[in-house]
């Protein structure tokens, strides 16, 4: 697929899992079925996880599933990068790919009244699902500090130096441009400002077959970068102190549930290979030069 394409398949993916909850490209979406798309997998047919049981398996604890908007929790993590975002009273945040408004909901009321966060997502369907959600939000928080715009990651609507962090959970895999969408992390960033990204990434290169699926890229398996690769995009955008903690569990849940994405990608594989050979889940910290990064000491 050309680079249009891919946005295109992605683009029409997730606008079906924001209508219905589950997506195909060889069946018709059926909500009915369970399941719902985890990116991860989960996007062909029913799974045996529900969306809370990834929720809670990567770290979100379930009092904070509690305070959500109900269909905010669409199951499209595959980390808690707000978690490791430390966020504080009074910043402002933008979370890439925000889908639903799961992790701006939850960042919301760290970052308090005084400060923002901002969700920016490409997909008409998603950015009116999750604004339908910002109603009860504000009613079950108290608080109007999170709003949603429509906007491609490699070409964020934000201002240069406006940001003091960003978060991105499973989505930068998703994107043609990942260099460019690094660029634009740094580009937004104040001079100290933080990042935080949860994804998938490679251990070492997919099938050919894996990687012209149109299910495992909107599954987030056919875009993924390598590791190293991950890492040479954010420091080629100038960030510094980076950091990036491999887990396996989350691909490991997916392959024991027989997911059927997973399932499926596991018979181009070669003999005793699992999905777990190849694809990890990372979680990436850093931050822009300059600023102060805190605990007394000034980067």
């Amino acid at each position: 697929m050309n680079d249009e394409s891919v946005r295109e398949t992605v683009r029409e993916g997730y606008a079906e899992i924001a209508k219905t909850g589950v997506w195909s490209k060889e069946q018709p979406a059926d909500a009915s079925a369970g399941g719902g798309c985890c990116r991860g997998g989960g996007c062909c047919g029913p799974t045996t996880l529900g969306v809370d049981d990834v929720a809670r398996a990567i770290g979100y604890a379930q009092d904070e599933l509690d305070t959500l908007p109900e269909g905010a929790n669409l199951g499209l993590s595959c980390g808690n990068p707000g978690a490791i975002a430390a966020l504080k009273a009074g910043e402002t945040v933008r979370d890439l790919g925000s889908g639903g408004g799961f992790d701006c909901f939850l960042a919301g009321p760290r970052v308090g009244a005084q400060g923002r966060v901002i969700g920016v997502d490409m997909t008409p369907e998603m950015l009116s699902r999750a604004r339908a959600n910002t109603k009860a939000y504000r009613e079950r928080s108290g608080l109007d500090n999170v709003e949603f715009r429509l906007g491609e990651i490699e070409h964020l609507p934000v201002a240069d130096k406006a940001v003091d962090a960003v978060i991105s959970n499973c989505v930068l895999n998703l994107a043609v441009d990942k260099q460019r969408v690094w660029h634009e992390i740094a580009r937004v960033l104040k001079p100290g400002g933080r990042v935080a990204v949860s994804d998938l990434a490679l251990l070492k290169a997919l099938p050919e077959a894996v990687r012209t699926d149109a299910e495992a890229l909107v599954g987030c398996i056919a875009g993924a970068q390598l590791v190293d690769e991950m890492r040479g995009c954010a420091e080629a955008a100038g960030l510094v102190g980076i950091e990036m903690t491999l887990k396996r569990e989350y691909v490991d849940a997916f392959v024991k549930a027989d997911d059927p994405l997973y399932a499926r990608i596991a018979r181009h594989l070669g003999e005793g290979e699992t999905l777990g050979d190849y694809v990890v889940s990372v979680e990436l910290t850093a931050r822009a030069p300059g600023g102060c990064c805190g605990g007394g000491s000034c980067c």
